[in-house]
């Protein structure tokens, strides 16, 4: 599963390119986490586990930016962000 640019952003306007970028993005370094997390686990060797484990660390730092920016340019994915958040802490009560 890796991800691909996203087709007819021609089409878009300007404001809605950039939130497909970063949804892109975000979809790309999720794919990153998945594949490095997998390849550690299937490595016998120590120090490649170590390093892929620290590669897929720095995926999720930028997972945080991509979210971070796409927060500030879609208010109703902020809303939903926080709508699934207070479902998670009802279900958890």
């Amino acid at each position: 599963m890796l991800s691909a640019m996203p087709s007819g952003l021609d089409r878009l306007a300007p404001a809605d390119v950039d939130r497909e970028i970063l949804r892109a993005g975000l979809i790309a370094e999720l794919d990153a986490i998945n594949l490095y997390e997998q390849m550690a686990a299937r490595t016998a060797n120590a120090l490649l586990k170590k390093l892929l484990l620290d590669i897929a660390r720095e995926e999720k730092t930028h997972v945080g930016e991509f979210l971070a920016l796409l927060r500030r340019l879609d208010q109703e994915q902020e809303g939903e962000l926080a709508a699934g958040a207070a479902e998670v802490e009802e279900m958890s009560e």
